[in-house]
């Protein structure tokens, strides 16, 4: 990287004795401030000593010291997503910072925009293998939108300023730097952060808008009779509900919102579908499946989504895509209209001239299908249902919660079952489906939401992966509500074990984990379990007046399995719809 110098030396070559002389450290942490870092979320270590001893005495840097790093980077991921803000992290060299690559990795596949700040060994000894040393910048350079491996103090100011730009902006995702020992201790004179826009050659954060191809598709729009949204992550990144909620009532579209999408369309919304692909509702995949319009806004046709491409939307005449990366556009399914750009501003445009579709009888058709083949599972007066207990959370919050979750059955029981009000209330790892995501992204969520009600909905499986976050909950009453979904068995895995292993079921017994409530209580946190159905009404009610954390462990049947499923291979009209007896028949291109 080429370095810059930051006005530090007078006409003469010297440094200049007027200015005050501060560590590399020190000047980190006033980027930091600068760019409106709230709080950091890390661990320390040997190489990155100079940075904490930076801190001492800082009334205003706030950093929660969590006791794993993947901790500490999912809880910076859960604050971005929550906020829309950027999430920081600091870990040491070597292990400290390898243990990070599985939150980068999340929040690389998610689009989530976070600085991650690592130490490394003094750069007189890099690429020696000395102790604790890794090339982390090689290591993440997949799974980054940039990174930086800084030589020179003086460059921090500008480099700071840069990631927090490109980490932000654009399609949104992680930058790591890479901070050298001797670089962080290094006396540089106190300089003032850039400030103002930032031009970076090569990088076009907001793609000019070519109006011409929205045209198209609102010409399009104006004669199809089928038309089907599918709505993702990007409407709410880009702060877009609003424009997507003005363009359907304009054009009189259905829309389906994808697992990081809702949120994004009210779901009382009577043209919201639900959401669509592997364990999507059958409204929306048939939408999909017998539309002549399809429209992707903001979602990258995921294969959870499209499922089997050779059969994706085979009666669409047309496919549209809207979204910021023109990387997305074709790569995995045929595009017709492009139209690349900031969702928010392409919505903008096309609202002014937006012109309602003939979908007349389309809708009556789509609410036909909802009404005869709604989510359902068989209730049980004797045994607690997992979908029972979502939607008491539901119930008790009016929609009104943030959710997080972790990864597996209960996570998909949570996207079906809860209905989200607004953009950033569900806080999930969709593309990467990190185990353990669950209860620190939730804590990072209440941090930047401290008068919001912060849910963390977990399996006992992904419970036991970071688990030990408990301890930040209760040393800074952090007031998550922790919600496990107990079934003593790895859910998902067992599901598909059952359908396509023919029930060759192969190391997916959990029943030696630990007392989920005594667990809680050890680190100092409320902790009840509910077996039925009054109890799980009593206790969490009991938990929602609790001011501080608690966690509540709902014992559930392990038979219970995520219906209406879409196996692989197979296309959106091939649904597994489960029914009264989690059986029910297959339903081939039904119309």
């Amino acid at each position: 990287m080429k370095k810059t110098t930051m006005n530090t030396m007078n006409r003469h070559g010297l440094l200049n004795p007027s200015m005050k002389l501060i560590t590399g450290s020190e000047m980190l942490l006033r980027c930091l401030i600068r760019q409106g870092a709230e709080c950091i979320f890390g661990y320390p270590g040997g190489s990155v000593l100079n940075f904490y001893d930076a801190m001492v005495g800082n009334p205003d840097f706030k950093h929660i010291l969590t006791r794993h790093e993947q901790g500490a980077v999912h809880a910076a991921d859960g604050y971005a997503r929550s906020t829309g803000k950027v999430g920081v992290v600091i870990a040491t060299s070597g292990p400290g910072a390898t243990n990070l690559v599985t939150g980068i990795a999340t929040a690389y596949m998610d689009s989530v925009p976070l600085v991650i700040l690592t130490g490394n060994v003094s750069t007189s000894v890099l690429g020696t293998d000395a102790f604790q040393e890794a090339d982390i910048t090689s290591i993440t350079m997949p799974i980054t939108k940039h990174n930086y491996l800084v030589r020179d103090a003086n460059d921090l100011p500008v480099i700071i300023h840069e990631a927090f730009h490109l980490a932000n902006t654009g399609r949104k995702g992680p930058v790591l730097i890479d901070i050298p020992k001797d670089v962080s201790n290094q006396k540089i004179q106190d300089t003032r952060s850039p400030s103002g826009t930032i031009r970076l050659r090569g990088y076009q954060a907001d793609p000019k808008l070519e109006t011409e191809k929205i045209d198209s598709l609102i010409r399009a729009i104006a004669e199809a009779e089928k038309p089907v949204i599918i709505a993702g992550g990007g409407v709410i990144y880009s702060n877009a509900s609003n424009e997507l909620l003005e363009f359907v009532n304009k054009t009189n579209i259905p829309v389906a919102t994808t697992l990081l999408g809702l949120g994004g369309f009210p779901s009382a919304h009577g043209l919201w579908l639900g959401m669509p692909g592997h364990h999507g509702v059958y409204a929306a995949n048939m939408a999909i499946q017998n539309a002549d319009l399809v429209i992707s806004i903001g979602s990258r046709f995921d294969d959870r989504v499209t499922m089997k491409l050779d059969g994706f939307a085979p009666q669409a005449k047309l496919i549209a895509h809207i979204d910021i990366d023109p990387a997305e556009i074709g790569k995995n399914v045929k595009t017709d209209i492009a139209c690349i750009g900031d969702i928010k501003a392409v919505l903008g445009y096309a609202n002014k001239n937006a012109l309602p579709s003939r979908s007349g009888r389309w809708i009556t058709e789509i609410q036909e299908n909802k009404t005869r083949f709604p989510l359902q599972y068989k209730d049980s007066e004797s045994e607690l249902k997992p979908q029972f207990v979502i939607e008491m959370i539901h119930e008790t919050t009016k929609g009104e919660a943030i959710i997080t979750t972790d990864v597996g059955q209960h996570q998909m029981w949570a996207a079906q079952y809860y209905k989200f009000n607004h953009p950033r209330s569900l806080i999930t790892s969709g593309g990467f489906g990190t185990m353990g995501f669950g209860l620190p992204s939730a804590i990072g969520a209440q941090v930047g939401n401290p008068d919001r009600l912060v849910i963390s909905v977990n399996g006992d499986g992904g419970m036991q992966m970071c688990a030990q976050e408990m301890a930040i909950c209760a040393i800074h009453n952090i007031p998550v509500k922790i919600v496990v979904i107990n079934n003593q068995v790895l859910g998902m895995v067992k599901q598909q074990q059952e359908i396509s292993y023919q029930q060759r079921y192969s190391h997916i017994d959990l029943a030696g984990s630990p007392d989920f409530v005594k667990l809680a209580e050890a680190y100092g946190i409320h902790g009840f379990r509910a077996h039925t159905k009054a109890e799980a009404f009593r206790f969490w009610n009991e938990a929602l007046e609790i001011s501080g954390p608690v966690l509540v462990e709902f014992v559930v049947p392990k038979d219970e399995n995520v219906y209406p499923m879409v196996l692989g291979g197979t296309t959106l009209d091939q649904m597994i719809m489960g029914g009264p007896d989690d059986g029910g028949p297959i339903f081939f291109n039904q119309k």
